[in-house]
């Protein structure tokens, strides 16, 4: 295991946090730089709006029809789709709708009232725990981008001035190990890890206990995709969050489930069963600015139930961002 002073696993890691280059340094509002990732799906979904707004001075059904067909069309699923249809035409007998642009107007409520909801507020509150570090577990089949989400995760953590330490407990697949190594040196904190096919509850244990003794403030948990034990995944991972709760009471306190935003409704499938058996209480969106999908966030919030979180916007470390409903709408409606 490599705790805190090891010499022989421990990567180079800065003593104080790295000076990103100009590449990675903000220039732009946390707004320009939503509504930058979101360019392809506001040229898609936009578009096909304002083709429907354009063309109506009374929203009568006709109307609802052609705007749920733009809906079906970006993403947004038949379930979500549905019951923001059902919103707009219980609006329509109650109240007429004024041309196209308060029904434009009426769609932005809507979807930020969807995203919000599974929050029950714009945003909820991370409250530190009493004992130990804040601890986040990072979930979700491989590929979708998990131990690069930690790393920048950190990244994040530390620009908000907090300690990070980081924990690789995907310990199936080697490259993940290695990629976290990298991850750690680039944020300049320090990682906990253990050989290749290690178990996974000890090296959290570890971390945990390290983390507790050096009152880090966010310990951040990679985990495996996939095993080849016969115990399966999901046991796995229910064995960890049972360690977790031993040493810290109450954790992990946020389990983020770590989807591809270009895989769609497809992603989405895959995503309930870890919803379900993983315990997931939020959503990191990977490659959003890679994708014409991004109404596939709204999608997640009404089917899943879950916030999202944060959302992947590109390669750099700073490339991650706190999801924000509203700044998200006005970023693909205007």
């Amino acid at each position: 295991m490599m705790l805190f002073g090891g010499k022989d696993d421990a990567p180079e890691t800065p003593t104080t946090a790295p000076k990103p280059d100009s590449a990675e340094t903000p220039k732009s509002s946390l707004f320009s730089r939503m509504k930058q990732a979101v360019a392809r799906t506001r040229e898609s979904l936009s578009a096909r709006i304002e083709t429907v707004v354009a063309l109506t001075r009374t929203v009568d059904e006709q109307t609802l029809e052609s705007l749920e067909t733009v809906l079906l069309t970006s993403d947004l699923g038949v379930q979500t789709t549905t019951a923001i249809l059902a919103a707009l035409r219980d609006r329509a007998r109650r109240q007429a709708i004024e041309g196209g642009e308060e029904l434009r107007a009426l769609l932005k409520e809507q979807l930020i009232a969807i995203l919000r909801a599974p929050q029950g507020a714009a945003a909820t509150p991370q409250v530190s725990p009493r004992e130990g570090p804040f601890v986040t577990f990072l979930v979700g089949v491989n590929g979708t981008g998990k131990t690069t989400s930690a790393g920048k995760l950190a990244a994040w953590h530390r620009a908000q001035g907090r300690t990070v330490l980081l924990c690789a407990a995907d310990t199936f697949r080697a490259a993940a190990i290695e990629q976290l190594e990298i991850w750690a040196a680039r944020c300049g904190v320090e990682m906990i890890k253990t050989r290749q096919g290690g178990d996974p509850s000890a090296v959290l244990y570890d971390a945990m206990a390290a983390a507790k003794v050096h009152k880090i403030d966010e310990l951040i948990v990679d985990t495996a995709g996939r095993l080849h034990t016969k115990s399966g995944l999901m046991d796995e991972l229910d064995k960890m969050r049972r360690t977790a709760a031993k040493l810290i009471p109450g954790a992990p306190h946020e389990v983020l489930l770590v989807m591809d935003a270009t895989t769609g409704q497809n992603g989405l499938n895959q995503a309930r069963q870890f919803t379900q058996s993983a315990g997931a209480t939020g959503i990191l969106l990977t490659k959003l600015d890679g994708t014409a999908k991004g109404g596939i966030c709204v999608a997640i919030a009404q089917e899943l139930n879950l916030p999202v979180r944060y959302v992947g916007v590109g390669e750099q470390m700073t490339d991650l961002l706190e999801f924000s409903p509203a700044e998200f709408v006005d970023s693909l409606l205007g």
